[in-house]
């Protein structure tokens, strides 16, 4: 990737890790090891988003679907995600990184919720890169919060519904300070969106890979992001 193109970075890139449990299956380990490996393909890429000037990178971390795993799968998560977050601590700071994140995080428990406010707190000033966390999130769910918040506004003389539009709409999102992702990335040679972003992703530019999550390393989110300089962006205008 050439200086000149560097300058056609996408701002903002969202990822759904897929493929963790099916890695630990092919190699004849447990699940909880795919996910512990998929943590460091979260650090090969949160480090090559840095160096390439990628500025917030969205990850789909945990869905609310994902409460239906079995409870031993679910509290090793949980125990995973606080590890992570008490162990990156000094990397957020060092390198200017600021943590995010969208969804129901009312949903966790105490422990993981105290490690994600006192992170989100301590880097709030910085700005080199948003890494935004998609925790309990589901994008259905995200609509009728939203929805729900407006209604409420309504009840209250806050808003008036012939001034809805979709820009105000927005404004009521988990992403509200967020600018829609310019490309999204699926691991695993999955074909579908899983009920991520589905109000932000309109215009967004996709791109598939076979490889599951916890083989994918640097050079394979350059060739995602090779992918999307090589694409016109119309939003439905012409050229």
């Amino acid at each position: 990737m050439t200086e000149m193109e560097r300058k056609n970075i996408p701002t903002h890139v969202a990822i759904i890790m897929d493929g963790n449990g099916r890695w630990a299956r092919k190699k004849g380990l447990p699940r909880f090891m795919g996910h512990r490996a998929g943590v460091e393909a979260i650090n090969r890429v949160v480090d090559e988003a840095l160096k390439l000037g990628v500025k917030i990178l969205t990850l789909y971390t945990f869905s609310v679907e994902n409460w239906n795993r079995p409870q031993k799968e679910i509290d090793g998560l949980m125990k995973l995600l606080r590890e992570y977050l008490i162990k990156k601590r000094k990397d957020f700071l060092k390198h200017n990184m600021r943590l995010n994140v969208i969804g129901r995080l009312s949903d966790f428990p105490q422990a993981v919720r105290k490690e994600i406010t006192k992170l989100i707190d301590e880097t709030k000033d910085n700005s080199k890169l948003i890494l935004n966390l998609a925790l309990s999130y589901g994008g259905r769910p995200e609509i009728i919060d939203a929805a729900k918040k407006i209604a409420k506004d309504a009840v209250l003389n806050n808003i008036k519904i012939e001034d809805l539009n979709e820009w105000v709409f927005s404004s009521y999102l988990y992403t509200a300070d967020l600018p829609d992702p310019d490309l999204l990335i699926r691991t695993s040679g999955e074909m579908r969106l899983s009920n991520f972003l589905l109000w932000q992703i309109s215009y967004t530019e996709l791109y598939f890979t076979k490889k599951l999550w916890p083989s994918f390393g640097k050079q394979d989110f350059r060739k995602a992001l090779e992918s999307y300089q090589t694409r016109e962006r119309r939003f439905g205008k012409v050229k």
